[in-house]
């Protein structure tokens, strides 16, 4: 037998660090539009060029080419908005980095594969973790080639990288390439000139604690009146004292309201962005502020109720509840999703499903919710399955990123604890020792469904597999008891078994003790069919009175 990869323990995952909440802008002037599309392209101009300077530093950025940066930016925009633009090019940088350093990791992963496969016999079959070798000589042979192209892009990857290179396009690289494929997009070229340049507005204010609403860039009043500090070259467009511009419209936010009013009141901080919709038609006003994250409570607390499973899926999440021994209650339930169509309409799923699953939780009174923590970056590359490109994009579907952020956040408002666990043999382990067990004839249990329980098993600390090795001996319990469904410090767990009404043969329903005890009281030969002595009782016999019928007793005997 293989040796099994060790498992990680369990643990409550944190909160969000943050939120965000969205209005609309209803009801616009052609003059706010005029002003907002002008304050956006003058501003994504300078964007553009800070993010230039900053690309051109590298990695020996300091404070004080920061400060030069912001420096240069002031005259032509304000303080304020200079330090917006900086600290978003900077992340953008950062972010940049990453993602360079993630592309650099996948590359290494595919030429290992592909490295590996080709030590191998043309032929040869795989396992479970390792792949085999290439079916034919002709793929032998193309997969050579392409070992090379994956050597030559690492080349030119770990160079940039240790140059200090990163590659930027403001709006977007996919809205960028849809350029060069209006056709297969259905785009003409003004929509898309519309879209790119509303993509690379730059209409974003960071909050500052102590001013005015929290913000004095982008202010937003309590009541929901929004006006703009404008830069100096539009200084003549302000329609309020002291350079503003104050829209015509009111913004709520229906969503977390209350929380948005109380901090603003405050004068605590509160970032806001200003975006377009182009394809709507629609402007919106996004609001955003951090915190520190919630403390994770201790993950014996959480579990003092149960727990549920959930078994993460392509287009559904299999969920069930287990008590605090571990024990699955009632029947499964399913939460199905939709991931068809568009970004929107995604994650609009995926938090309907959550959702649901949330409400029943709640409904059920547990107070933690166990998922699987889940990565599947190796598993992604076309090296490893290269012929299963149905299989590789079932498993890109799936949103396990998305919907681990959106549970935790979600959950924090509610008082649920997101447990992850290891996702090693949560399926396997699952259906070997609980789908069969848990499937009657009214209840169909699927492999999604037992996988559940063992995630849920998992959380609790307890082994998946329902019972441990029986004794050698005998099938008496002298070595210990053979069942792990109660912990060891569980009250109960060593008294002896409830008393069942009926004989031990169980072939009566409970509560007939009386009358199956009885053997008398049955139509079988030897026996009297009512209750009364026999006609031939020995001589010194003595009849006792007993629950389940008269019985015998000689004198002084037992």
């Amino acid at each position: 037998m293989a040796d099994l990869r060790p498992v990680d323990p369990p643990f409550v995952a944190l909160g969000p660090s943050g939120v965000a909440l969205r209005g609309r802008l209803k009801h616009l002037t052609p003059q706010d539009e005029k002003v907002l599309r002008l304050l956006g392209a003058h501003l994504g101009s300078r964007a553009s060029k800070d993010l230039k300077t900053r690309c051109a530093h590298g990695p020996g950025h300091t404070s004080d080419t920061w400060a030069a940066r912001k420096r240069e930016l002031t005259p032509v925009s304000s303080s304020r908005w200079a330090g917006s633009i900086t600290k978003a090019t900077h992340d953008q940088w950062a972010l940049a980095r990453r993602c360079q350093a993630a592309h650099i990791q996948s590359l290494e992963a595919g030429i290992k594969t592909i490295r590996h496969r080709l030590s191998l016999p043309v032929g040869e079959k795989g396992s479970k973790r390792a792949p085999g070798g290439y079916r034919t000589r002709q793929e032998w042979f193309a997969k050579t080639r392409r070992l090379h192209v994956l050597e030559d892009r690492l080349a030119r990857e770990r160079g940039d990288r240790e140059a200090g290179r990163v590659r930027v396009a403001r709006g977007g690289k996919r809205l960028l390439n849809t350029r060069h494929n209006l056709d297969a997009a259905q785009l003409s070229e003004p929509d898309w000139r519309q879209r790119w340049e509303a993509a690379r507005w730059f209409l974003q204010a960071d909050g500052e604690s102590g001013k005015r609403f929290g913000n004095d860039t982008i202010r937003v009043t309590p009541d929901g009146e929004v006006s703009i500090k404008l830069p100096a070259p539009l200084a003549e467009y302000a329609n309020a004292p002291r350079g503003r511009y104050v829209l015509a419209c009111r913004v709520m936010f229906p969503h977390r309201g209350p929380q948005w009013a109380d901090r603003i009141s405050a004068n605590r901080a509160v970032a806001y962005r200003i975006h377009l919709d182009v394809q709507r038609g629609r402007w919106y006003l996004t609001a955003s502020w951090q915190y520190s994250p919630t403390k994770t409570i201790p993950i014996e607390a959480a579990l003092a109720h149960g727990v549920i499973g959930v078994d993460t899926n392509a287009d559904h999440l299999a969920a069930w509840r287990l008590d605090t021994h571990g024990n699955p209650i009632g029947a499964p339930h399913r939460f199905f999703f939709d991931l068809s169509g568009t970004a929107q309409h995604r994650d609009a799923q995926v938090r309907h499903a959550l959702t649901r699953l949330l409400n029943w939780a709640k409904s059920s009174g547990v107070r933690a919710i166990a998922v699987e923590d889940l990565d599947f970056t190796a598993d992604k590359t076309r090296e490893k399955h290269g012929r299963k490109r149905r299989f590789r994009q079932l498993i890109s579907g799936m949103p396990t990123g998305r919907l681990r952020a959106r549970l935790t956040a979600m959950a924090d408002q509610t008082g649920i604890a997101i447990i992850a666990v290891d996702p090693a043999y949560t399926s396997k382990w699952g259906a070997q020792h609980w789908k069969k067990p848990l499937t009657s004839k009214a209840r169909k249990t699927t492999r999604h469904d037992a996988a559940a329980v063992a995630i849920g098993r998992r959380a609790q600390g307890h082994p998946i597999r329902r019972r441990t090795t029986p004794p050698h001996d005998d099938q008496s319990d002298r070595r210990g008891h053979r069942t792990v469904q109660a912990r060891p410090d569980t009250l109960g767990r060593e008294e002896t078994r409830p008393r069942i009404p009926g004989p031990r043969t169980r072939c009566a329903a409970p509560g007939c003790g009386a009358k199956a005890g009885d053997q008398c009281a049955q139509h079988r030969s030897g026996h009297a069919a009512e209750h009364a002595q026999p006609m031939f009782q020995p001589l010194g016999t003595v009849w006792m009175s007993y629950p389940s019928g008269d019985r015998p007793v000689r004198p002084g005997g037992g």
